[in-house]
């Protein structure tokens, strides 16, 4: 069976879980049991302790270490794009997923979240690597416990219609839980990334016992008005946002702009007027 005839039977596949909340999380653990509804072999590579932040950063200047605790259960002393890198590349290589499932992330990854989160970030390192790659998260409030009943209920369907279907290369889908009671779920919309209207991270001074200032970055949500089509707006009302997300970040609508500027690339720009 080829590759890709693999891919659309979910049943077939063969699945990474990865997360930035590490390994011990029990949004991982959900995760798990979910992708264990269409499949039995799945694999569980994870940091070893929290990583939330981590974006799509990779360990370069430090070893990686990984421990066994289990059958095909690691964890990594690394970042969560590290973990994707050690299972497609050691751990897994002679069997590599044909998925990653990244999360389930205990907070939301909405609007320009994506841009931080390690859970995006591990997504984005297996599409890179030509797999398949799912990011999910559950809205919370900020210093709140999650609540796990939707992606309980619902999660399942979710990821089995995302696996059913046909993809695409250097595509991630990022799925967000509501944070409601799994009744209030009014769907699954397909959106588009929102975005916030001061940014979600600021610093906060403070001085420690020794009166030596520091700065502690603060989470601070400030959404503004939410747009409808987004998944902020998604959110607001209750529903399961789906956001196909690409790693080609060309701004392609602003390069008409560019060309005037610059011309359009078929000979060298002058500099300085000569």
């Amino acid at each position: 069976m080829t590759p890709t005839a693999q891919q659309d039977r979910p049943g077939a596949h063969r699945v990474l879980i990865v997360n930035d909340d590490g390994i011990h999380a029990e949004g991982l653990a959900l995760l798990e049991s979910l992708a264990r509804q269409f499949t039995d072999d799945v694999w569980v590579v994870a940091p070893d302790e929290e990583k939330s932040g981590a974006s799509h950063s990779i360990s370069l200047s430090v070893p990686l270490r990984a421990r066994r605790i289990g059958d095909k259960r690691y964890a990594v002393k690394g970042t969560p794009a590290d973990c994707v890198l050690l299972a497609v590349w050691e751990l897994m290589a002679n069997c590599p997923p044909t998925v990653v499932l990244s999360g389930i992330n205990h907070g939301e990854n909405l609007g320009e979240d994506m841009t931080y989160s390690g859970t995006t970030g591990a997504a984005m390192e297996a599409a890179i690597l030509g797999i398949r790659a799912i990011a999910v998260s559950q809205v919370r409030k900020i210093g709140g416990t999650p609540r796990f009943d939707v992606a309980r209920q619902h999660g399942g369907r979710v990821l089995k219609e995302l696996l059913s279907c046909d993809w695409e290369p250097g595509i991630v889908v990022n799925v967000n839980f509501p944070d409601v009671d799994p009744e209030q779920v009014t769907g699954v919309r397909l959106t588009a990334l929102g975005r916030r209207r001061l940014g979600t991270f600021r610093p906060v001074a403070g001085a420690d016992g020794r009166n030596v200032p520091y700065y502690w970055i603060k989470v601070s949500y400030d959404p503004g008005e939410s747009v409808d089509g987004t998944d902020l707006a998604a959110m607001r009302d209750k529903a399961i946002s789906v956001t196909p997300l690409q790693i080609d970040l060309t701004a392609h609508a602003f390069s008409a702009r560019l060309a005037a500027v610059f011309g359009d690339g078929s000979a060298p720009a002058s500099i300085n007027g000569a």
